[in-house]
């Protein structure tokens, strides 16, 4: 009996993974993501600045850029699941996942995500302008290279998860042949480096002293350094837009109020409204706490309008 007792307290305990819910369609709706599909809107960012989003022409051609982004977004989740099965049900939380629980078997999760990642982009060739090809087919390739080794790679790993927002956010501008602002890419590059480090910053925080962390670099990040990129980047980010503010508001312009320039204000806000779940611990996915939050959408909605009186040039 106390050979038994030792060996119980040697043994490390693991959870079960729970039963599947539904069948294979439903597990494999589930390892796409749906609630990460709402990252895809980016590729409306460009032309709604440039004052060039309610067309016909442009909505078809969005709404299919959204499609294609979503598919490629798709076929990186099913590998990345595939790939991280094993690790996945030794996490308290990722265990859930379809593919760790074996309601979607781990070929069939690489066959799927294998076809969606050569049909998007082969789509995007016959469907779209050349270079939104290009870049879709650049995004598959980098998004693949992250699940196989740049994720285990410092630094690099920050910079492939935003620069996956800032194609996304370029996408819709290709497509529609709108000429991308320096200060539009500054913005919005540096702006998803803080959601992305702020999640970060916010994982290590929660995971810190507990076993079970599937993703490597969580070690070996401090969140003393987690905690500077998201500030360093929410700096830039606030000085980008500025910058873009008060040159685009430089233009005569017939508004009854600066509108541009006071939407300002209102980015300032979100930024700072967003830094407190980050400096908390708790910015986990961007749209979660966008969503989630009813001051910050709010203050979104509020620069949503500035913005749009400005492009209206009411």
């Amino acid at each position: 009996m106390a050979d038994t007792a030792v060996l119980r307290q040697r043994t490390p305990h693991r959870q079960p993974a729970p039963p599947p819910r539904g069948g294979l369609l439903s597990g494999l709706l589930r390892t796409a993501r749906p609630r990460q599909w709402v990252k895809n809107v980016l590729v409306v960012a460009a032309p709604a600045a440039a004052g060039e989003l309610f067309t016909p022409h442009a909505l078809s051609r969005l709404a299919l850029v959204f499609l294609l982004f979503t598919a490629c977004a798709a076929a990186v989740y099913l590998v990345n699941d595939a790939r991280d099965a094993e690790a996945d049900r030794a996490h308290p939380v990722k265990r859930h996942r379809p593919v760790a629980a074996g309601q979607v078997p781990v070929p069939v999760a690489y066959a799927v995500g294998g076809a969606l990642g050569a049909l998007a982009p082969a789509a995007a060739a016959w469907l779209c302008p050349a270079p939104v090809a290009a870049l879709l087919t650049g995004y598959i390739g980098m998004q693949l290279a992250y699940c196989v080794s740049l994720k285990h790679v410092l630094v690099v790993d920050l910079a492939v998860v935003t620069t996956g927002f800032l194609m996304r956010a370029m996408a819709g501008g290709l497509a529609l042949g709108i000429p991308l602002s320096r200060w539009f890419l500054i913005t919005t590059g540096f702006g998803a480096l803080f959601m992305v480090s702020a999640k970060r910053y916010s994982e290590a925080v929660q995971m810190a002293g507990k076993a079970g962390a599937t993703r490597a670099l969580l070690t070996e990040y401090t969140p003393g350094y987690l905690r500077f990129v998201w500030q360093l980047a929410a700096g830039v980010a606030v000085l980008g837009y500025c910058l873009w503010a008060l040159e685009e508001g430089g233009v005569p312009h017939t508004s009854v109020l600066p509108w541009r320039q006071l939407s300002m204000i209102a980015f300032i806000l979100a930024v700072l409204r967003y830094a407190v779940f980050a400096d908390r611990g708790t910015a986990g996915e961007p749209e979660d706490v966008v969503l989630h939050d009813r001051a910050l959408t709010l203050i979104g909605l509020v620069w949503a309008a500035m913005y749009g009186l400005a492009v209206a040039n009411w």
